[in-house]
């Protein structure tokens, strides 16, 4: 059985000392997941640290750890920022899960000509929270010490503001003539990906985004889906860094 990880405050323990997972998580560990003593169970802060051991004794509503281990993830020399057009039905969230499982560090909602749903103020208060739960559970289930931070939703105007300020900056696009391999690609520092909605990116929006210094790429010899063409660009950019920067 794979080890579980839950997401909790964590206030400077240390290796021999117990830690006590209450509140929803704690329930969940004891009542849904059904966590026993001696079980190895990991428990993160959702900002790079964690500590791992032993549970020691169970409740119907929280578990006890003895810290047996200090985890943290050091920051990437490397952060992968995703623009996540608007989509509808699940498809949004299942963008989010995706990239949050495959290490994406921020991911910004935005509200593109074409995207089909739109946020009003209460809609946005709304979706966003259903997005940092998605973001927390896929952060549970990859192991990972870090969730992704997901900011309010971004107007184009901003997204503009933004490009420049990334190491490099990326607009997925099908008509896009140039693979990942044709880039002399950044060891560290930002990189930004732009993921259309399903029904595309307007012309406007690329030649727009282009002046801004964003890049046109080409992922795939089909259409993807908007759910899943930022995991496949990330995947590819990952896989390409790391070869980039073993080489160096």
């Amino acid at each position: 059985m794979t080890e579980a990880l839950f997401l909790s405050d964590l206030h400077a323990p240390q290796v021999g000392d117990t830690f006590t997972l209450d509140g929803d998580e704690g329930r969940h560990a004891a009542t849904v997941r059904r966590i026993r003593v001696g079980e190895t169970i990991t428990v993160a802060d959702g900002a790079g640290t964690g500590i791992r051991g032993p549970v020691v004794s169970t409740d119907k509503a929280s578990v006890t750890l003895e810290v047996a281990e200090l985890l943290t993830a050091g920051i990437p020399p490397i952060r992968y920022h995703a623009v996540q057009a608007l989509a509808k039905g699940d498809r949004s969230e299942l963008a989010v899960e995706m990239l949050t499982e495959i290490g994406v560090d921020r991911i910004i909602p935005w509200q593109s000509s074409r995207s089909v749903v739109k946020w009003t103020h209460d809609r946005q208060e709304r979706q966003l929270g259903r997005w940092r739960t998605t973001a927390r559970e896929a952060t549970k289930q990859s192991r990972r010490l870090r969730v992704p931070i997901v900011t309010a939703a971004m107007p184009t105007s901003e997204l503009l503001e933004l490009i420049p300020s990334m190491a490099i900056a990326f607009v997925l696009h099908e008509t896009a003539e140039m693979t990942l391999r044709r880039f002399d690609l950044p060891t560290q520092g930002d990189v930004l990906i732009i993921i259309g909605p399903e029904g595309g990116l307007t012309d406007q929006e690329v030649a727009d985004f282009v002046a801004a210094g964003a890049h046109p790429l080409l992922i795939s010899d089909g259409v993807l889906r908007t759910s899943t063409a930022g995991v496949v660009a990330l995947a590819q950019l990952q896989a390409f860094q790391h070869r980039v920067s073993k080489a160096k």
